[in-house]
C-alpha cells in the first residue's frame, strides 16, 4: 500500500508541478480540469447513476468548465457568485451535517446529481481563478487545507478524546475527533502568522477580476486589507469549512456503503478523497479574494 501511495505521489506530482509553474496559467488549469472531470465521475457512481451516467455526468462537467473558460469567467469579478457559493456551502454543509447519513438518500436524485456538478464547478472554476491571481496565492489556499489536515491527524492522534467527552461526528467518520479540528485550526493560525512574518508580497500589479495583487497570498492580502485579526478568522473559518467538506464526502460514501470514492488514484482511494476538503475551501478562499 505505501510502495502505491508513493508511486501515485510522484506521478501526481510530474503531473502537477510543471502544470502549476507554466508561464501562463492554462496547463494547470486543463488538469485541474481533468481532474474535476473524474471527481464528476465518481460522484455519479456513488449516487448509483449506473456506468454510462456517470461518464455522461462527467461530459457535463467538462462541458460547463470548458464553457466558462472559453467565456473568460476566469479573468471576471465574480464576487456575487463567491458570496452566494460561500453561503450555499455553510448553510447546506450544516444541514447535511445535521441531517446524517440516514438523511442523504432522502434528497431526490436529481438534486443530489446536480448540487454535486455545482460543486465541482465551482471548485474548478475557482482554483482555476486562483493560478491567474498568482501560484503564490494558490498555494497559501492549498497549503492551508493540507497544514489543517496534518495537525488534525497529529492532534487528534495524540490528544483525541482527551479534551472533549464524545467524537465530532461518529456516525458519519468515527476517527474524527473535537482535538483534532482544534489542532488544525491551531496549524493554520501558525501557517498564516508565519507567512506573514516573512513576507511573500509581490507588487507586480493588479489582476483583472481580483482585488489581491499578482503574487500576494491570502495571508498576505488578508491582513494588510483587514488587518490581522480578520486574517486570523478568516484561516480559521476555512480550516472548519474544510473539515466539513471531508465530512459531507465521508456522509455520501457511507450512504452508497464505499470506503472510497474510487480506485483511480492507487493508494489514495479516488479523486474526491483528495480533493473533499478543497471542494468548499476554493470557493470561500475566493470570497475572501474578492470581497
Amino acid at each position: 500500500m505505501l510502495k502505491q501511495r508513493v508511486i501515485t505521489a510522484m506521478v501526481l506530482l510530474a503531473i502537477l508541478l510543471p502544470a502549476l509553474f507554466y508561464k501562463t496559467p492554462s496547463p494547470f488549469c486543463a488538469v485541474a480540469l481533468v481532474l474535476i472531470a473524474a471527481g464528476a465521475w465518481e460522484w455519479g457512481r456513488l449516487n448509483a447513476l449506473g456506468p454510462v451516467g456517470s461518464i455522461g455526468l462527467a461530459a457535463v462537467c467538462v462541458l460547463v468548465c470548458g464553457l466558462s473558460w472559453y467565456g473568460g469567467l476566469l479573468e471576471k469579478s465574480l464576487a456575487l457568485l463567491w458570496t452566494a457559493a460561500g453561503a450555499v456551502w455553510v448553510l447546506a454543509g450544516g444541514w447535511l451535517l445535521h441531517n446524517g447519513v440516514l438523511g442523504w438518500p432522502r434528497i431526490p436524485k436529481m438534486l443530489r446529481l446536480l448540487g454535486g456538478l455545482a460543486a465541482l464547478w465551482l471548485a474548478w472554476l475557482a482554483v482555476a481563478q486562483a493560478r491567474v491571481i498568482g501560484v503564490p496565492f494558490l498555494l497559501s489556499v492549498l497549503l492551508l487545507v493540507w497544514m489543517a489536515d496534518i495537525f488534525a491527524y497529529f492532534a487528534g492522534r495524540t490528544f483525541g478524546g482527551r479534551f472533549s467527552k464524545g467524537k465530532l461526528a461518529p456516525s458519519i467518520s468515527p476517527g474524527k475527533s473535537w482535538e483534532g479540528v482544534w489542532g488544525g485550526m491551531a496549524g493554520v493560525v501558525l501557517l498564516s502568522l508565519a507567512w506573514v512574518a516573512l513576507g511573500g508580497l509581490s507588487t507586480a500589479g493588479s489582476i483583472s477580476g481580483a482585488g489581491f495583487l499578482a503574487g500576494q497570498t491570502l495571508y498576505s492580502g488578508l491582513s494588510q486589507r483587514h488587518g490581522i485579526a480578520i486574517m486570523l478568522l478568516a484561516v480559521v473559518f476555512l480550516a472548519a469549512m474544510s473539515v466539513v467538506g471531508d465530512l459531507v464526502e465521508s456522509l455520501v460514501k457511507r450512504s452508497a456503503g464505499v470506503k472510497d470514492s474510487s480506485g483511480l488514484l492507487p493508494g489514495h482511494g479516488g479523486v474526491l478523497d483528495r480533493i473533499d476538503a478543497l471542494l468548499p475551501t476554493l470557493p470561500l478562499a475566493m470570497m475572501l479574494a474578492t470581497l
